[in-house]
C-alpha cells in the first residue's frame, strides 16, 4: 500500500509495476517491484548485475525513456553497451571533445563540448564507485537516485554526467549510420513487449489485481509469475523443437535462419482457465501427440 501510485498510463487506479528483464532467447532472468511512477532507468543495472544466472550479457535494449546521461556511463563503466531505441532524434544533443572545432553537417544536433577536466579530478573516486557498484557493496537503483537528488553540487554526479554525454553521443552516431543496430535493439524491445503480452495474459488471478500490501508479498507474486511465464515459454520451446525435427523426418526443408525468427510465446493453445483433463494413461515419453494443421484438409481431399 506504500509503495501504490497513480500512473494514468496504466489506468485510474494506483498500483505498482512488475519491472522485468528479458534474454535474447525470451527467457527472463530478472523481476523487481518498484514504483508505478519509478523510473525505470534507475532500475537497469540492477537487473544487469544482480540477476544471479549464467547470462554473459553484452548489450541492453530499453525504450526512448531510459536513455538517460549516468545510465549511459554507469554502464559502461560496468561493461555493458547500453542500447536504448532513439525516437526523438532531432531533439536529441550531441557534445564534442573540442567546442572549437567545426562540425557543419552536425552543427544543429551539438549541444556543448564535453568538461574533461572535472573527469580527470574526480576519476579514482568514479572507478571506485563502479567497482562498488560490480560487488555489490551498494545497488545501482539507490545510487542512482541519490545522485539525481543532488545532480549540480555532486562531483561525481558531475563526472558522470560527462561520461555518459560522450557514450551517448557515440552511441548516438553508431544508430545514425548504422541500421543492424536500429533492427537489433527494436527486435529486442519487442521480444520485451511479447513477454509482457504473454505475462498480463497469465495474470489473471484475484481479477488481475496485485491485493499484497506487503512488499514481500508483491515480490513474492512478481516471482511466481515470472515462474509460470518461464514455463510456458520452455513449454513452447520444447515442442516446438519436436515439431520441426517431425517436419524434418517427413521432408519438409526447415531452415535454421528462419527458426531463428520463431517466439515461444503464443498462448492461444493454451487454456488458462475452465476445466483442467488430466489423462488417466502415462503420456508416451512424457509427451503428447503433435497435431497435424493439415489433416483435416488431407482427409477432404
Amino acid at each position: 500500500e506504500a509503495r501504490a501510485d497513480y500512473n494514468a498510463k496504466y489506468g485510474s487506479e494506483p498500483g505498482v509495476k512488475f519491472y522485468t528483464h528479458v534474454s535474447d532467447r525470451y527467457a527472463p532472468f530478472h523481476t523487481k517491484v518498484i514504483a508505478a511512477n519509478a523510473s525505470e532507468a534507475a532500475h537497469i543495472l540492477d537487473g544487469l548485475l544482480h540477476h544471479e544466472c549464467s547470462l554473459d550479457i553484452r548489450e541492453h535494449y530499453t525504450d526512448t525513456a531510459g536513455a538517460v546521461d549516468h545510465v549511459f556511463g554507469l554502464c559502461h563503466l560496468t561493461g555493458f553497451r547500453f542500447a536504448p531505441r532513439i525516437r526523438d532524434l532531432a531533439d536529441r544533443r550531441l557534445y564534442v571533445a573540442d567546442a572549437r572545432a567545426t562540425y557543419k553537417s552536425l552543427d544543429p544536433m551539438i549541444g556543448g563540448a564535453i568538461d574533461f577536466r572535472i573527469i580527470g579530478e574526480n576519476w579514482d573516486e568514479t572507478l571506485r564507485l563502479a567497482a562498488s557498484i560490480k560487488a555489490g557493496t551498494v545497488a545501482p537503483s539507490i545510487l542512482m537516485r541519490r545522485l539525481a537528488a543532488y545532480p549540480k553540487q555532486n562531483a561525481l554526479a558531475k563526472t558522470l554526467r560527462e561520461i555518459g554525454r560522450l557514450e551517448r553521443t557515440l552511441f548516438t552516431l553508431d544508430w545514425i549510420s548504422d541500421p543492424g543496430l536500429r533492427r537489433r535493439t527494436n527486435a529486442g524491445l519487442n521480444k520485451g513487449e511479447a513477454r509482457n503480452a504473454l505475462a498480463r495474459a497469465v495474470f489473471f488471478h484475484r481479477l488481475g489485481e496485485i491485493r499484497d500490501r506487503t512488499f514481500e508479498n508483491q515480490r513474492y507474486r512478481a516471482s511466481g509469475l515470472n515462474l509460470v511465464v518461464s514455463a510456458v515459454i520452455l513449454w513452447n520451446t520444447v515442442y516446438l523443437s519436436h515439431a520441426v525435427a517431425e517436419l524434418r523426418s517427413s521432408g519438409e526443408r526447415v531452415r535454421d535462419d528462419l527458426l531463428a525468427h520463431i517466439a515461444p510465446l503464443g498462448w492461444e493453445h493454451i487454456t488458462f482457465n475452465g476445466d483442467y483433463v488430466w489423462p488417466t494413461e502415462p503420456l508416451q515419453n512424457a509427451f503428447r501427440p503433435l497435431r497435424n494443421p493439415r489433416s483435416e484438409l488431407l482427409d477432404a481431399a
